[in-house]
């Protein structure tokens, strides 16, 4: 096993960036053409390969389950004699924050309002399609996006804290490649991770900034226009950016405890005036019909058309993340067994997140329902609005309202930042603490690159735009990932070969 080289060798980021840079020169001059491309693409990919993505969570699901409960599961990220660098309660809690973003809160009244409205099977607008609605929403939240981070997560703490390779994705094809994760096909792999990472990420920039646009527009009636939504982008920028470039540690600190502070306060304040027994209720039953349909909803392929829109957008939105979010669960979870890492990393998260939904989801049908409808009229305008429709039935509302921009602001400039980080770490050759041009360069091309797609999209249709890149950019990355798993294997079968725990 040779020695990677220095962050000095650039062609990860050359590369890299020079595509993107193609794209987005090629969206703000031939934006129609980019999106007939775009379009084309995934019109293919979810007709012909929707099955693919399916198949390929439901084997992520069985495989990382496998390998947590197998022989294997006592082997430590970490040397034998390594110890975890946080504690439990410490730990616990980073997990915990990993599972809060900008898609949860955008989506969290909007989904389940819209499959109530529009279910994939059955009649809407009826009490079974509310429970309907509340299933699906934890199916697409819950366990399935947390075994795709842990996936790579996995491979990112194994091969660089018990292996000593770089914090990269193509270290976890080591055992299938040996030294050539080094050359040209260890590039490649790294630059798809890049790729995956920056389209994943522009979609929750998209939902992000769309949102605080339409929160602006919900409250004080500043036009939500797609040059709106691409000015709060570039405000949004410029403060992560310069946050990064001079060092403002405790500023984007102040900005992760005000999302969690306000997050937790937001559950509470709903959660006692939206409707505490019908919260609780929903949240039972939900829960019960979730895991009693688990394996059946995992491979259902009743309703393509519904499923384009939806579940294969969601697994491959979350396989774009997996490089990102499975880079922060990899760094917390040193001197953990696999068990224990895969156990808290696809269980803790995805509790909170479903928790989390019942609390929004629960008390938006039954404040709908004690408004004559006005939440589902507002999901019906612009199902952007959800969040804020659903607090103005609430008391307090002129204080709640800055409030949700407040948090959605946080949580905006929270994944920024951090995938600023990440990015500069993939192409940088995974040194963990990547210089700081080089993620401030990493923060302007995000923000470029989602303004691209919001304009050649236009208002609401943008995120149509930006899901549909998504699904083309977490193809191949897909494909990396199931033989990440064959790699994860074989190298955990010559670890027990060679007398590891």
């Amino acid at each position: 096993m040779k020695d990677s080289g220095s962050s000095k060798n650039r062609t990860v980021l050359y590369i890299s960036s020079a595509i993107i840079s193609l794209f987005v020169i090629f969206g703000m001059f031939l934006p129609k053409e980019m999106g007939v491309v775009a379009n084309k693409s995934f019109g293919f990919l979810t007709t012909d390969f929707g099955w693919l993505y399916l198949l390929s969570v439901a084997f992520f699901t069985v495989f990382i389950y496998g390998i947590a409960f197998s022989r294997f599961g006592n082997i430590k990220l970490g040397k034998d004699d390594d110890q975890p660098e946080f504690s439990n309660f410490q730990w616990f809690s980073m997990l915990f924050g990993g599972g809060m973003g900008i898609g949860l809160v955008f989506w969290s009244v909007a989904e389940p309002m819209m499959h109530y409205l529009a279910p994939p099977m059955g009649e809407g607008a009826t009490p079974e399609a509310m429970r309907t609605a509340m299933r699906i929403v934890f199916f697409h939240w819950g366990i399935h996006p947390w075994v795709i981070f842990a996936i790579c997560g996995l491979a990112l703490a194994y091969f660089q804290f018990r292996k000593g390779l770089p914090f990269l994705v193509s270290s976890a094809f080591y055992p299938l490649i040996g030294d050539r994760i080094y050359g040209p096909i260890g590039k490649a792999i790294d630059i798809l991770s890049v790729f995956a990472t920056v389209f994943g990420v522009a979609t929750s920039l998209g939902l992000g900034s769309s949102q605080i646009a339409t929160g602006l527009n919900y409250i004080w009636g500043v036009q939500a226009t797609p040059v709106t939504i691409s000015i709060v982008i570039a405000v949004m920028t410029l403060i992560f950016t310069m946050a990064t470039i001079s060092g403002l540690h405790k500023a984007m600190q102040f900005a992760a405890d005000i999302k969690v502070w306000l997050s937790i306060g937001f559950m509470v304040f709903i959660f006692l005036f939206g409707g505490t027994v019908l919260i609780l209720n929903n949240f039972t039953d939900t829960l019960g019909a979730y895991f009693q349909n688990f394996i059946g909803q995992t491979l259902w392929m009743g309703n393509m058309d519904w499923l384009k829109g939806w579940t294969v957008f969601y697994w491959a939105w979350w396989i774009a993340w997996a490089p990102f979010v499975g880079q922060f669960v990899a760094r917390v979870s040193k001197g953990r067994t696999i068990r224990q890492f895969v156990l808290a990393v696809t269980l803790l998260p995805s509790g909170f997140s479903m928790i989390w939904l019942s609390i929004y989801g629960g008390a938006a049908f039954n404040l709908d329902k004690l408004s004559n409808g006005a939440i589902q009229a507002a999901v019906k305008a612009d199902y952007t609005t959800a969040f804020f429709a659903t607090l103005q039935q609430l008391p307090l509302y002129s204080i709640t309202a800055p409030l949700a921009i407040i948090l959605i602001v946080a949580s905006f400039v929270g994944a920024a930042n951090s995938a600023t980080y990440v990015l500069a770490m993939l192409t940088s050759n995974g040194d963990m603490d990547p210089d700081k041009k080089l993620r401030s360069f990493w923060g302007i091309m995000q923000g470029a690159f989602t303004i691209i797609l919001i304009l050649v999209g236009g208002g609401t249709a943008a995120l149509a735009v930006l899901q549909t890149v998504s699904i083309v950019a977490a193809f191949p990355f897909m494909l990396i990932m199931i033989a990440m798993c064959y790699s994860i294997f074989k190298a955990l079968g010559q670890e027990k070969l060679s007398g590891g725990k």
